[in-house]
């Protein structure tokens, strides 16, 4: 295992295809390039087929009140991120492995079996969006959604980390559409950046489903998969403490990326509220957008829920096979062949196939479903966190250097603490409907 105390060595930049590093910008250019991919990834994943829902749904009801939240959430998600690519980097270990290790059997039971039932459930809602959006253009589910479980598993199954990366940042970057719908629905660009940094609720009472859906942009904004995710990315690519300050700017950038086109969803779904629009989904709201917006703004909602729904399933599914992988021994990493690491492939296929499954079963309410689940992740999210916490101040791990300072944690237990207030306020909420009323 990598320690504190390990000796830390430079990595060198790329010398092949003639690559000569000439200046100290150039080597730190392409040692950044090397580095970067898992903060990116993990983040705009992140903003899955739940998440295109959940925002988009926010602004539908409740128009730009909500901005703000986000801005709120991007050194959140920024600090807890960190801390997962700081501990990855210092065991060469994945989340679940440290938590078996240091924790022991019970909790890292208790710990996996949270991760992969929410992962499951995560799933599900990304087929879901699958199935909502490509029958919106008249493709059965039937066909839609076997299909995009066979493109998932042959992404994976190459056995090259490398190419699977390279893909997956593709369709990340892809999300920079949202930005021109976003414009296409011409907002009050005034009221966005009010709205952004001026916290403010809509109008009137605060109601159960104000409540349900503020934790549900939390619970999409920061998921317990995330945790997992880039832990193992981060050891699948070996990075070392010299790449810390590299992976921390990864970090960055894709926090920063994803609160940006999480607004961008917002927006494009308030353009439905201002046009008296109603809608169960966002692929109704694509279609009821083409008289006022043209079928570019529908066309391209629903290409980018397929895209969304794409990147969260093999992300999420990646962490389910990692963890399990790691928990029982077999061999886990994107570098091996298929039939070097059958077990762990076998995870990876099984998820998505069983997720598929579920959202081919009659008469399914996919998306409450779809919402639903955001809210689950947001329940579980302070306990995974508590988990993160305490390994990141083991100094035994991590060693003096390492661990993390007291700012760190003055910040990390504010998170935790309001997001186990928001989930109680979420349990009161279910168990009394009319408290918030």
């Amino acid at each position: 295992m990598q320690t504190a105390n390990a000796q830390v060595r430079e990595v060198k930049a790329p010398s092949s295809a003639g690559v000569r590093v000439r200046t100290r910008w150039q080597r730190s250019l392409l040692t950044f390039l090397m580095v970067f991919g898992p903060g990116l990834i993990v983040m705009e994943a992140d903003n899955d087929a739940g998440a295109v829902s959940t925002y988009v749904q926010a602004g539908a009801q409740y128009g730009l009140h909500l901005l703000w939240i986000l801005l709120l959430l991007l050194p959140i998600t920024y600090f807890v991120q960190e801390m997962v690519a700081r501990l990855g980097i210092a065991t060469g270990k994945g989340h679940a492995a440290m938590i078996y290790e240091r924790f022991g059997k019970w909790w890292g039971r208790f710990s996996l079996a949270d991760l992969l039932i929410v992962n499951f459930l995560t799933l599900v809602t990304e087929f879901a969006a699958i199935s909502l959006a490509l029958g919106a253009v008249g493709v059965r589910p039937q066909i839609s959604v076997p299909a995009a479980a066979a493109g998932l598993v042959l992404m994976v199954v190459t056995g090259s980390y490398l190419r699977w990366e390279r893909t997956v940042i593709f369709l990340c970057l892809l999300d920079l559409t949202w930005f021109a719908l976003a414009a296409m629905a011409h907002p009050h660009w005034g009221a966005v950046a009010y709205n952004s940094v001026v916290p403010n609720l809509p109008p009137g009472p605060l109601t159960g489903s104000l409540v349900f859906l503020i934790i549900a942009i939390i619970g999409t904004t920061i998921a317990p998969w995330q945790l997992f995710f880039q832990q193992s990315c981060v050891a699948e690519k070996r990075l070392r403490f010299s790449d810390l300050k590299w992976a921390r700017l990864d970090t960055l950038i894709g926090a920063a990326f994803t609160v940006l086109v999480a607004g961008a969803m917002m927006i494009v779904g308030e353009s439905g509220l201002r046009r008296g629009i109603v809608f169960a989904d966002p692929a109704q709201m694509a279609r009821a957008l083409v008289p006022f917006a043209g079928v570019w703004m529908r066309n391209g909602v629903l290409l980018l829920m397929v895209n969304a729904a794409v990147l969260g399933t093999t992300a999420i599914s990646l962490a389910s096979a990692w963890a399990y992988g790691e928990v029982r021994g077999w061999p886990h990493s994107l570098h091996k062949k298929l039939w070097e690491a059958p077990g762990f492939y076998t995870v990876y296929t099984g998820c998505v196939a069983a997720a598929a499954g579920v959202v081919l079963i009659p008469r399914m309410p996919l998306q409450l479903v779809i919402v639903s689940v955001q809210v689950l992740a947001g329940l579980m999210l302070p306990s995974a966190i508590i988990f993160l916490q305490l390994l990141l101040n083991d100094r035994a791990l991590l060693g003096d250097q390492w661990v993390n300072r007291r700012w760190n944690n003055w910040i990390n237990w504010t998170i935790i603490a309001v997001l186990f207030a928001l989930s109680l306020l979420l349990a009161a909420q279910v168990m009394l409907p009319n408290l918030f009323s």
